[in-house]
């Protein structure tokens, strides 16, 4: 009888929807009222920490945005904790894009740094958007930048920008840093540009994509890796700035309750089991 079944086994029966409830609230939540849960910093996140930190004001840093829509959840948290970094060290940025969603993603992320900071744009910062190639534009970049960037969102000449004085191919800029969810991405700037040129660089990627840049990591290529949504909550906590972490309490709590009841239920399925046997 359904009556006789015990706790364990009634647990097994509950429906569906009050689980999506329960996942939903867990993360809804934390969202709204954060609850600081205590974030631990790896040795990549720091490493990327010191090597910005290192950069003394006036550094030409190349960021570019090869991410869209659908990773910017887990993304955009490193860029705004980085943009952060960087402008509160009076660093200059110029912006690129290998992927088209990247253009939109670095104009929108932009527009929350330019009051806050007082950017000016050819002198603090520059946009020059996105274009077409993939690794192609990185070599192509490598021999005359402004062969493949004459002009900027704006449609201002390269060349008649303040930020651009001297900038002739990649090797020109102090520090390169990529916001990467695939290809082209990371993986590229290393091996055509950041390598052969000899130019210091950091990255953030999405979690997916660390097994594949880490042995670049490990090999010196790239100065630590902000590793998905964890990581920019990691280098959020070391700058002081950003949003990471509350979204970090939500995928904890979350990630908690659903492997708490994927082991409920496997118990429900086993004494269920066993009773059944008994019977």
């Amino acid at each position: 009888m359904a009556n006789d079944k015990s706790f364990l086994e009634r647990l097994g029966d509950l429906d569906r929807r009050w689980v999506f409830i329960i996942i939903g609230l867990s993360v809804f939540i934390p969202l709204l009222v954060p609850l600081g849960l205590e974030v631990v910093t790896t040795p990549t996140t720091v490493d990327v920490f010191n090597a910005i930190d290192s950069l003394p004001a006036g550094t030409r840093v190349l960021i570019s945005f090869e991410y869209g829509p659908s990773t910017q959840p887990e993304v955009e948290p490193m860029g705004v904790a980085l943009l952060h970094h960087l402008f509160r060290k009076d660093c200059r940025v110029i912006a690129t894009a290998l992927w088209p969603d990247g253009q939109f993603m670095s104009a929108r992320l932009f527009e929350l740094f330019e009051a806050e900071y007082d950017l000016e744009w050819g002198v603090d910062y520059v946009n020059l958007g996105f274009r077409p190639g993939a690794e192609a534009v990185i070599k192509g970049i490598a021999k005359e930048f402004r062969a493949n960037y004459r002009t900027d969102l704006r449609g201002n000449l390269v060349e008649d920008l303040p930020i651009m004085d001297g900038i002739y191919k990649v090797a020109d800029v102090d520090f390169i840093f990529t916001l990467s969810a695939g290809y082209p991405g990371t993986v590229e700037w290393i091996l055509y540009a950041a390598d052969p040129y000899n130019i210091p660089m950091s990255s953030g990627v999405t979690a997916i994509q660390v097994n594949e840049v880490i042995p670049y990591v490990d090999a010196g290529q790239c100065y630590g890796i902000l590793a998905g949504m964890s990581g920019a909550a990691e280098y959020e906590t070391l700058v002081k700035k950003g949003d990471a972490t509350k979204f970090m309490d939500a995928q904890s709590i979350a990630h908690f309750l659903i492997v708490l009841f994927i082991i409920l239920g496997n118990i429900s399925y086993i004494v269920g089991r066993r009773r059944q046997r008994s019977a």
